[in-house]
């Protein structure tokens, strides 16, 4: 079976400052893969250049995506070939509604000009099976919305460009308990055993409803100890101070 992601010897700096220090992580169809750490870690970093942002400069090491060296594509050509990000802060768009949105995303994913009534079929589609009110669709992309609207979005954008791979890059930010709930019920409908997902967050909260085929600490621009779901636990009662004086479980 080909990976959906391959991430081998990841190195990326900002500025000429180095932030990722060799990354490697396998994501398979089906797999769900949660990635924690501190703040200032490097994690946000790692999302941002598996997706070509032109802030960092990758200077060593590959990205694969269904085993295609996509190291030097560009954003849009990662977009069409069906990864997806979800961003910690999504950013607001007047004048554009959620549907007009998704109709570009989604021409631009697969080479369908849609027209607005077939994508509304769609769209209202994916929004009952998510529990989602119809007159969603026509509001302008984010503007008042609250951080759980914004993330419940995100979770509509995915069931509608149907992704290969999903990168949720702290989704969690910024909600609360009863908005994560949604969130992550959304997020656990689109899991298949094709799509995988990698879930970056600072907290185990998030992983008490979604949960994750494997966990992996994330630190100094690295993944320095990987796991099951427990080690999820563990970070909960210990934090991260026990790995920055280097007392790491085995």
């Amino acid at each position: 079976m080909t990976p959906l992601l391959t991430i081998d010897d990841l190195h990326a700096s900002a500025d000429g400052i180095d932030i990722l220090k060799g990354v490697n992580l396998t994501v398979n169809p089906g797999e769900t893969h949660a990635i924690m750490g501190p703040n200032g870690s490097g994690k946000s970093t790692l999302a941002n250049v598996l997706f070509g942002h032109p802030t960092y400069t990758v200077t060593r090491g590959t990205v694969r995506y269904h085993g295609e060296d996509i190291t030097d594509a560009t954003p849009d050509e990662r977009g069409r070939a069906g990864m997806f990000l979800g961003f910690q802060y999504p950013e607001e768009i007047p004048g554009v509604s959620i549907i007009n949105f998704l109709r570009t995303a989604l021409s631009n994913r697969t080479g369908i000009d849609y027209t607005v009534l077939e994508l509304r079929l769609k769209v209202v589609e994916a929004m009952q099976s998510l529990d989602m009110d119809p007159a969603f669709a026509d509001r302008y992309l984010n503007e008042g919305f609250s951080g759980g609207e914004r993330k419940r979005n995100e979770v509509l954008q995915m069931a509608v460009l149907e992704p290969d791979l999903a990168v949720l890059d702290e989704t969690d930010s910024g909600l609360d308990i009863d908005a994560l709930k949604i969130v992550a019920e959304g997020v656990t409908r689109l899991q298949t055993p094709e799509r995988g997902f990698v879930v970056i967050t600072h907290y185990q909260r998030m992983l008490d409803y979604i949960t994750p085929d494997f966990v992996h600490v994330f630190l100094d621009g690295r993944i320095i100890e990987s796991g099951g779901p427990d080690l999820a636990d563990r970070i909960e009662e210990t934090g991260y101070d026990h790995y920055r004086t280097g007392n790491v479980a085995t």
